[in-house]
């Protein structure tokens, strides 16, 4: 099975049971030495991870993501480091690569797509990657059976999700705010809409991100998208060296009973 049919199998056999739970965290972060443990943590309980690079100008990252990404490069964490962790590690949820262009084509394309599928990696988002510049990347990531994940936004217009979704693989990663990450998604009629719209376009699981911080979201998305992806509420956990994994059973649980947070 290819790491991009490995996500969309993972997405939707957690969707059957419930919404499916994506969590982000920035690699090597809150401390490099503890960053493989943290990955087993969360991979126990997230049906998804996506794995942060650090990045130097994080254009569609708010406040805690970027702090986070400051303190792991001040670390030395590098990509070459973050795959040879991941390579360390045994297999379990699908893992996903959350990396801005540069460190990627810095790193060299073929050779992120062959290490990345040696070190366990199923797939990539790029958030800067144009569409139209896409076609270079998503070649070598298809050859090594890897994801290149599209993202759409409430101003897509039809069109241009029609050609997204079709051009994704694993799932489709629906941004459910305006600006950067770490606000909160307000779940209105207008965002609801447009989550079903994107679900009517694609053939994928459709993932919604962006300001997802706590369980009555869960709750309000549910039926509108497969499933979540949750970011800066987690890197504030961890911040604040809290329990990932209370965190996110917490979360789970709190969108099965009905509590308003998790």
């Amino acid at each position: 099975m290819t790491g991009a049919e490995r996500i969309e199998r993972a997405v939707r056999d957690a969707a059957a049971r419930g919404p499916a739970l994506a969590a982000f965290v920035t690699a090597g972060y809150p401390s490099r030495e503890g960053f493989g443990a943290l990955v087993d943590t969360v991979t126990t309980e997230a049906d998804l991870v996506e794995v942060g690079v650090p990045f130097s100008d994080p254009m569609a990252d708010g406040v805690t993501i970027q702090r986070a990404s400051r303190a792991a490069l001040a670390a030395g964490v590098t990509l070459r480091w973050i795959l040879d962790v991941l390579g360390e590690r045994e297999r379990g949820a699908p893992l996903v690569l959350m990396s801005y262009l540069n460190p990627l084509l810095a790193f060299g394309m073929e050779r992120l797509a062959d290490e990345a599928a040696a070190a366990g990696v199923a797939g990539c988002i790029v958030p800067d990657l144009p569409f139209e510049e896409c076609g270079p990347l998503l070649a070598v990531l298809d050859a090594a059976g890897l994801a290149l994940v599209q993202l759409v936004t409430p101003q897509t217009p039809a069109e241009r999700i029609g050609m997204l979704c079709a051009t994704s693989r694993g799932f489709v990663y629906a941004v459910t705010a305006a600006g950067t990450t770490g606000g909160a998604t307000t779940c209105s009629d207008g965002v609801l809409r447009y989550l079903d719209r994107v679900r009517a376009a694609s053939h994928l699981p459709v993932l919604a991100g962006f300001g997802v911080r706590g369980a009555d979201q869960l709750r309000a998305l549910a039926g509108h998208a497969d499933g979540v992806i949750v970011g800066s509420a987690l890197v504030e956990v961890l911040e604040r060296r809290g329990d990932a994994a209370a965190f996110l059973r917490g979360l789970r649980a709190g969108a099965a009973t009905g509590s308003v947070r998790p």
